[in-house]
């Protein structure tokens, strides 16, 4: 694996105004990456682009990780499994996986990736709900969906999604319907009435033509839901494929649940997760579409740090009280001298408080650079993996 070159750092050094030798003693290069040495490709290969989803860490991470702190055999758990980036890695090195999550939504995406399928019946099934959708959208109402639904949709794409989801949850058994559900979030994603360059963080729909920031012209809402469903159909149906060519058989647990106090069904050798940052990411209303259309367990009065909290005295101190539980639970389930790896930016220096009160001793702090190369987020900046092992 390439590490970030020579030049670029020399440069991020300038920016910065540190000497050069004192940032190439912090940053560790295995864990930095530039645009040309791991290009988009590589950080969504096979299952780990089956949706979009914010506050993810790239799988090369956890490559890494796995590499120098587990072994074939172990079990790995995430507390904040997120979009199962973990749980992928994992299975792929040879270590069983758990993961857990309040989301309903980061649950049946993780579970989605992670499952093993009957190839030839899966793709022949959705391939099937695809044609008749596509043949009945046009009597399918959407008197009955939500206000949220009918504001943000127009009449054409709802009834479109709404005739996929009748389809598929009518001729679709688990896991198939699981991946048509995802197939379907990720549709009703793209059909929203906002504009192309807003597709992370839309505040209200949009029914008028506007200038587009992305494409440099006049561009319009869009009206249907349609052609992204064929779309994504065919881009999952081949993401799973690749997925299943390196598959091991490992278990994968999916516990949609509160890390607080969740019993895990594995005994775990250790923990590699990155935890949400507090007043950052609302996680629920993220996916809002998908909890709307597939009327989803909606649990965001659990979120741990969510970004309507704000970022207060109150705030932060009820993120670090809930860290505390979380990673106080995972202790008591840990064997002593378990790894611990964190993935944050603690620029609030919440952390020394959070593990200390954990019983996790931090055994080494790197610094990584991190560049978000696409979209409204773009921009650099450093972030922490902390390397703890379990108290005894």
């Amino acid at each position: 694996m390439q590490s970030v070159r020579s030049a670029e750092l020399h440069t991020l050094i300038c920016v910065a105004g540190r000497t050069q030798e004192a940032l190439y003693s912090e940053i560790d290069l295995e864990l930095s990456w530039s645009e040309e040495d791991l290009p988009q490709v590589e950080r969504t290969k096979h299952v780990h682009s089956l949706h979009p989803y914010l506050g993810k860490f790239i799988p090369q991470l956890v490559e890494v990780f796995l590499k120098r702190y587990f072994r074939p055999g172990n079990c790995v758990y995430d507390p904040f499994a997120g979009s199962g980036t973990t749980l992928v890695e994992a299975n792929t090195f040879g270590v069983a996986a758990v993961g857990c999550d309040i989301s309903a939504f980061n649950c049946l995406l993780a579970s989605v990736k992670t499952t093993e399928y009957s190839l030839g019946g899966l793709e022949l099934g959705l391939r099937g709900v695809l044609e008749q959708a596509r043949s009945t959208s046009e009597v399918v109402t959407t008197e009955s969906a939500s206000e949220w639904l009918r504001s943000w949709y127009s009449g054409r794409a709802l009834s479109e999604l709404l005739a996929y989801h009748c389809v598929a949850s009518q001729s679709l058994n688990d896991p198939s319907w699981d991946v048509a559900r995802v197939i379907l979030s990720r549709a009703a994603r793209s059909a929203r009435r906002t504009t192309h360059f807003d597709l992370d963080f839309p505040r209200e729909p949009v029914t008028e033509s506007y200038w587009c920031h992305k494409h440099k012209r006049t561009c319009k809402p869009v009206d249907e839901a349609m052609k992204f469903l064929r779309r994504y159909t065919d881009d999952t149906v081949h993401r799973i494929r690749e997925f299943a060519a390196i598959r091991s058989d490992e278990p994968v647990e999916v516990i949609h649940g509160d890390a607080r106090d969740v019993d895990l069904p594995l005994e775990p050798n250790g923990i590699i997760t990155s935890p949400p940052y507090p007043g950052l990411i609302d996680y629920h209303e993220q996916h809002r579409y998908s909890y709307e259309l597939l009327e989803l367990e909606d649990r965001r009065d659990e979120e741990i740090g969510p970004a309507i909290r704000g970022q207060g005295r109150e705030a932060v101190q009820a993120y670090v009280e809930d860290m505390i539980a979380v990673f106080g639970n995972a202790h008591r389930q840990l064997p002593a001298g378990a790894p611990v790896i964190i993935v944050v930016n603690d620029a609030k220096d919440l952390y020394p408080e959070i593990l200390e009160r954990s019983r996790l001793s931090l055994e080494e702090r790197l610094t990584r650079h991190v560049n978000r190369r696409t979209g409204r987020r773009a921009g650099e900046f450093f972030e922490d993996v902390l390397v703890c092992a379990a108290d005894g």
